[in-house]
């Protein structure tokens, strides 16, 4: 190197730990997941399918040479809002062993219960007129891919019922329709447990994402930080800037790492992959707590 030559520059990580596949609600392929990921520039994504492991192998094998990959899922829970009122929450769990005896056994009761809802959801609106069918309906999950209201709503957009996923939720499939169905999904608190039982880390997915619904009072994740969760998902394109804030400030009191995320679900939603990262410092944070599974490079 010359005398006046710049020095090297550090190249900072870029980590998106919350994306879906099809092996969930998203529309990339496990395969076209990590393609994604690294056409837009990530070093590290996580697959975080809705209760299912089912595309781990998939995007392992497909990793792009010196990208690294987190296996993970985002599970479906219940949990008290602070006022006595059980809401619809998600749990991202991060590196825990997919073939844990109790892991195995819940991942398989939400997807029965998934696979239960979007039936009967879709059973509902069919008896009430609107042009879709089970059969229909179930043909756009991959195989195995673990079932979700995006299925019915992308039913609904083939039919021209809506023009878009976003206005078939806002108009038909929100929480409370005439045809929605509920879930029995894990209680907040024991999905944690359950997690770190399997080597894992756990992340609370976008715990103030009002335009969602209900919330969570802070004071809920206080007690759950007190009970092993790892850390909060922080930066999250459904999350405000006051929110964020907020969140921040309490991550530093409670010693819990802060994460940021796309929630990339490929044409199923405008967010871009990468549109949200996480710290390199708080990934080498999250990534040490676990001894379940490795990060794999590829």
């Amino acid at each position: 190197m010359s005398a006046d030559a710049p020095d090297s520059v550090d190249v900072v990580a870029r980590i998106d730990l919350h994306t879906h596949s099809s092996a969930s609600d998203g529309t990339d392929t496990p395969e076209e997941l990590v393609a994604a990921a690294s056409a837009a520039g990530l070093d590290v994504v996580a697959i975080t399918d809705h209760d299912t492991t089912g595309g781990w192998d998939r995007a392992a094998a497909a990793l792009p040479p010196g990208m690294r990959l987190v296996r993970g899922a985002e599970f479906s829970c219940v949990s008290d809002d602070g006022h006595g009122r059980d809401i619809s929450v998600h749990l991202l769990g991060y590196l825990f062993d997919p073939g844990h005896e109790t892991v195995v056994a819940e991942q398989r009761r939400l997807r029965a219960e998934r696979m239960r809802r979007l039936r009967l959801m879709t059973q509902r609106m069919a008896d009430a007129g609107y042009p879709v069918d089970v059969d229909t309906v179930l043909g756009l999950l991959a195989d195995g891919a673990s079932a979700g209201r995006p299925h019915l709503a992308r039913a609904l957009v083939a039919a021209g019922v809506v023009s878009s996923l976003d206005e078939a939720f806002a108009k038909l499939l929100y929480t409370g329709s005439p045809f929605y169905v509920p879930r029995t999904d894990t209680p907040l608190r024991r999905a944690v447990e359950m997690v770190r039982e399997a080597g894992g880390v756990t992340v609370f997915a976008h715990p103030l994402a009002r335009k969602r619904g209900r919330v969570v009072e802070l004071s809920v994740i206080r007690d759950l930080a007190a009970a092993g969760l790892t850390g909060i998902e922080i930066d999250h394109p459904d999350h405000t800037s006051s929110d964020r804030a907020m969140l921040r400030e309490l991550a530093a009191e409670l010693g819990l790492v802060g994460t940021g995320s796309s929630d990339y679900h490929g044409t199923n939603k405008t967010i871009p992959i990468a549109a949200e990262t996480t710290d390199p410092d708080a990934f080498e944070v999250l990534v040490a707590k676990a001894d379940g599974v490795e990060v794999l490079t590829g």
